[in-house]
């Protein structure tokens, strides 16, 4: 089998954990020699400063007065089809199951014997919320039960594709935990809270700082986070950052304001360095009524921050409770948060503990190395038949 490999990424351009993962992996892959294409609508952030790595095919679709949805699946497909047939792609992989994995498919029909492997990673949601819609549950177990490889991040995930989206249980699916790269999530020497000063209103202080990354959709439950912080500042004054942007940031900054919180809470918007906040924080908080995998919390925990989240999903597998950090029951009322978050403010011999912890479990467990070596050989298993 030849070395080198040419290798498609199918993926949301959008900022999510599943385009960052995929973005990652284009890279990583690009940066070991392989030809590399990503296939998206507009090209991933974490790429943007990388273009001359990758090739990149803009998927577009067409606006008809007739159809009342642009027709965004078929496009992807029809982009992938163009792709293989310009670049002699050796395998796809498509990220996000909802529509990707049909749009591979489709791809994989219409191009016949010269098609090359189909492999999908499920990210969650696609298997526990929008992709068991009746709507459309049936077509999207048929194609990620008829592509030639399927991957998830975590046990948990692996188990709800097969009793959630009853995926037979004799079509194999292959945990690969996400990563993240380690060098760049990386603890400050030392750490600096005033780096932190130009975000938020008052006085410069040192006051310790709590941060949150998301897309702010309702499943992360980002109103938990702020209540959660706004009892803990009622006994141990602090500041919270909040990163990201999504449908929910509206309302979080209502809540903001009836908390009265403005001069303690600040809202950055998406970032394209969040490696740089993290690693002059305190404390990582999550509130996610469920997650498959939790990559937030792992490039907190590689940048050498405690986490607080509840515990549910795939978050324990990443999270070791009472080591590098602490999990609450699922949904509880926000003031367990807050005092998990108290328990390891209080105690800077232990924050410092659990954060050393969380660094050395997110390299020895959750390395970029030995996931793009995993991803890798599934690629040649699958071509190899």
């Amino acid at each position: 089998m030849k070395d080198t490999l040419r290798i498609g990424y199918v993926c949301f351009g959008s900022y999510g954990g599943s385009g960052v993962i995929a973005s990652e992996l284009a890279l990583g892959m690009a940066r070991r020699g392989h030809h590399v294409h990503v296939i998206a609508s507009t090209l991933p952030p974490r790429l943007l400063g990388e273009a001359q790595a990758v090739f990149f095919h803009q998927v577009s679709t067409t606006d008809y007065p007739v159809l009342e949805q642009a027709p965004y699946a078929l496009a992807v497909a029809s982009k992938i089809v163009e792709a293989v047939n310009d670049h002699s792609l050796d395998l796809v992989h498509a990220h996000y199951a909802v529509p990707h994995a049909t749009s591979a498919f489709l791809a994989q029909q219409v191009l016949g014997p010269t098609a090359p492997r189909m492999i999908c990673t499920l990210h969650g949601t696609d298997v526990t919320q929008v992709g068991v819609d009746p709507s459309i549950q049936s077509i999207n177990r048929f194609s990620v039960t008829a592509l030639d490889g399927v991957t998830v991040p975590s046990e948990f995930l692996r188990s709800a594709a097969h009793t959630d989206l009853a995926v037979p249980e004799t079509v194999p699916i292959q945990v690969v935990p996400n990563f993240v790269d380690t060098d760049h999530f990386r603890p400050a020497e030392p750490r600096e809270r005033s780096r932190l000063a130009r975000w938020f209103e008052g006085p410069d202080d040192d006051l310790p700082v709590l941060i949150h990354v998301s897309n702010f959709r309702s499943v992360k439950r980002v109103p938990d986070v702020v209540a959660a912080f706004a009892r803990l500042n009622e006994t141990l004054p602090a500041r919270l950052l909040l990163v990201g942007d999504g449908p929910e940031r509206a309302r979080t900054a209502q809540r903001v304001r009836n908390l009265d919180l403005a001069r303690k809470v600040s809202f950055v918007g998406t970032l394209g360095e969040v490696a740089e906040v993290l690693r002059h924080a305190d404390l990582f908080l999550l509130a996610s009524e469920t997650e498959s995998f939790g990559l937030a919390a792992l490039e907190a925990a590689a940048s050498g921050l405690p986490v607080v989240a509840y515990r549910v999903g795939g978050v324990p597998e990443v999270v070791v409770d009472g080591e590098t950090g602490l999990l609450v029951p699922p949904l509880d009322p926000p003031p367990a948060l807050a005092r998990a978050a108290q328990a390891i403010l209080q105690d800077p011999e232990r924050q410092r503990a659990m954060g050393e912890a969380a660094r050395r479990r997110a390299v020895e467990h959750f390395g970029m190395t030995a996931a793009l070596d995993r991803y890798e050989a599934l690629y040649r298993r699958c071509m190899g038949g």
